[in-house]
């Protein structure tokens, strides 16, 4: 597996923030495989000299990881991609809520779609 910094991209002149860059790219690496439950991330410091961040964008991308479930902190063990993705429970039990209410409200599994695509934009 390559090394984090080898593969995060993050563009200075791009409208999106430093860190919010970074929290997408560790958030697609996840969901890619590349990193994978239990994966030790480098330390805030690696990672920004790897990357060429100051070490405060590197740090909110991991507290923000961090306190969405995404990654987790064991002390002075480091920083490791959590074992479960907090997406999926989120996204399941958004999912049923809104089934329940397109059903409650006689709409279609075609329609209900549509409608998730609209928001999409």
């Amino acid at each position: 597996m390559a090394e984090l910094g080898d593969w995060v991209r993050v563009d200075p002149y791009a409208a999106r923030p430093l860190f919010d860059q970074l929290r997408m790219q560790i958030i697609g690496g996840i969901r890619d495989g590349e990193l994978t439950p239990g994966t030790r991330l480098p330390t805030v410091r690696e990672l920004a000299g790897q990357v060429n961040l100051a070490v405060n964008t590197v740090a909110r991308a991991y507290r923000e990881l961090e306190a969405a479930g995404i990654l987790e902190t064991r002390g002075r063990f480091g920083t490791f991609v959590a074992r479960a993705d907090p997406a999926d429970a989120a996204m399941a039990t958004a999912a049923n809520t809104y089934v329940s209410a397109a059903r409650a409200l006689g709409v279609d599994k075609g329609d209900a779609l549509r409608y998730v695509e609209m928001a999409f934009g």
